[in-house]
């Protein structure tokens, strides 16, 4: 059965009126293929589109509200403490909800009212949100958004790693709107000429509809001055027939301009560095919290005490020409060869001579540092998958004083945490940062440092290998506890 999305909470408008949310509901649209037989609805325990009233009790690592919902009942029919997810609700609130799917230890429901709002609501700026999959956050105060992301560092860091530990408040952005400085609209293949393409993003909770969205609130306001003539250009190009298939659009900001050229070199700036790269590449998209980004990994590797600093996912050389100043010498490692060669332009660009940069292969990744694994701190920042097991075998084999983590799954990166647990390091600092306000995702700095025990093991035992057992999935970890929901499918 199709989900039921596209919701949008309204006040109400009578000023004497109890403070009641009302949503407009509306159904996804069909996506059943023809041929094929549409999977049957599994009633339990709730029947299709049963509506329910519920508190929600905390927020899920997908953004969505989580409440449990019991009544008695005929035997099997009875429900007791079920977990369901409700999207777009906050803790505290009670609220009524459509249910559109059951899974095996818990529901989904879609928003119909708040019944009793949270003192942390507040009324969503942009006209898609609900609709749009791009923001989970917008209905939530900012200050409330950082607490509850500090929240779910500290719960993923218990239920996956296993570890009690402080976590720190989530360093903030700077701007809460109006701050990312790369987006990439998609549109679908042209059904009929006569019919402006939908030119913007996954509709929420779909996989393949997209909702047409002439402006992004979150974007910066460069992107969206360029977005609304490029939308013109492709609907122009569409209705004369210039599309046989769908594409990806790309619309990034850098130093005050605008590309939309994959492909094109461009340069943005962190504190007094300028860093080229192509715009295609990744690079963080959120550029006013960056120096206050860089400048703490920086002071965490630096404060281990090592002479040398290894980044073993460089790309152009963000970390790496960052901490330079702070080390003997720095070295970054990237399997790209193009990054190699932009971070080398880079440090020569900035007047940088303490920083080399190696192309490494997958296989060899520590092969040939000069420096010892005593005296070096590596900074790491993997795709949003997390570490590979062949990349934590060689990193462990290497044996750094200590690892500065960088990620931005923290799922993943508690799973990838318990590794390095088992390998002797110690965890020494937890800091969140927001570089993506009203969404669910943010990133997450974990210091480790090798413990004494495991440092005088290795010098006792030098050129052993360190194997790493298979990395559980982040999703199944987490689904053994439906209080923590499910987490987002590794792309």
């Amino acid at each position: 059965m199709p989900a039921a999305t596209a919701l949008l909470v309204l006040p109400a408008k009578a000023a004497d009126a109890p403070r009641i949310w009302h949503c407009e509901f509306r159904p996804a649209p069909k996506r059943g293929a023809v041929g094929k037989k549409k999977a049957r609805f599994n009633d339990l325990p709730f029947s299709y589109h049963e509506e329910i009233e519920l508190e929600i009790s905390t927020l899920t690592n997908l953004g969505s509200g989580l409440g449990r919902f019991s009544r008695p009942g005929p035997e099997g029919r009875a429900i007791e403490n079920w977990v369901v997810m409700v999207p777009f609700t906050l803790p505290g609130e009670r609220v009524r909800a459509r249910v559109f799917r059951n899974h095996r230890n818990f529901s989904e429901a879609d928003l119909l009212e708040v019944l009793v709002a949270s003192p942390d609501r507040v009324t969503a700026p942009c006209p898609l949100y609900g609709r749009c999959g791009g923001c989970q956050y917008q209905h939530l105060a900012y200050p409330a958004q950082l607490e509850w992301k500090r929240r779910q560092v500290a719960e993923l860091l218990e239920h996956m790693a296993g570890l009690s530990f402080p976590v720190a408040p989530v360093q903030g952005s700077p701007r809460e709107w109006g701050y990312r400085s790369k987006i990439t609209p998609h549109f679908a293949a042209p059904r009929d000429l006569a019919v402006p393409p939908a030119i913007g993003f996954l509709r929420q909770g779909t996989r393949f509809d997209i909702l047409d969205v002439p402006r992004c609130a979150i974007a910066t306001d460069a992107i969206n001055t360029r977005l609304e003539p490029l939308r013109d250009e492709v609907r122009a190009r569409a209705a004369a027939g210039g599309y046989q298939r769908g594409a990806t659009l790309l619309l990034r900001e850098a130093s005050g301009e605008v590309t939309t050229d994959f492909d094109a070199a461009i340069v943005e700036t962190v504190g007094n560095l300028r860093l080229r790269f192509l715009a295609r590449d990744f690079f963080q998209n959120n550029p006013f919290i960056l120096p206050a980004f860089t400048s703490y990994v920086r002071e965490q590797a630096a404060a281990s005490g090592a002479s040398y600093l290894v980044d073993a996912y460089c790309g152009s050389g963000l970390f790496a020409l960052t901490a330079a100043p702070a080390f003997v010498e720095v070295t970054g490692i990237e399997i790209s060869e193009s990054s190699v060669a932009f971070a080398r332009e880079n440090a020569a660009t900035n007047g940088i001579t303490n920083a080399r940069f190696e192309a490494g292969d997958a296989a060899r990744i520590f092969a040939g540092l000069r420096n010892p694994a005593s005296d070096t701190v590596v900074v790491i920042d993997p795709p949003r998958k997390g570490c590979d097991e062949a990349f934590l075998t060689q990193l462990f084999g290497f044996g750094p004083r200590a690892v500065v983590y960088v990620s931005c799954d923290p799922a993943t990166q508690m799973r990838d945490l318990r590794h390095f647990l088992d390998a002797g390091y110690v965890v020494r600092a937890v800091q969140p940062f927001d570089l993506f306000p009203q969404t669910r995702h943010l990133e997450c700095i974990i210091t480790l440092e090798r413990s004494a025990q495991a440092a005088m093991l290795a010098a006792a035992s030098p050129g052993v290998n360190v194997s790493v057992a298979p990395l559980a999935s982040p999703t199944a970890a987490s689904s053994l506890d439906p209080s923590l929901g499910p987490t987002e499918p590794t792309p």
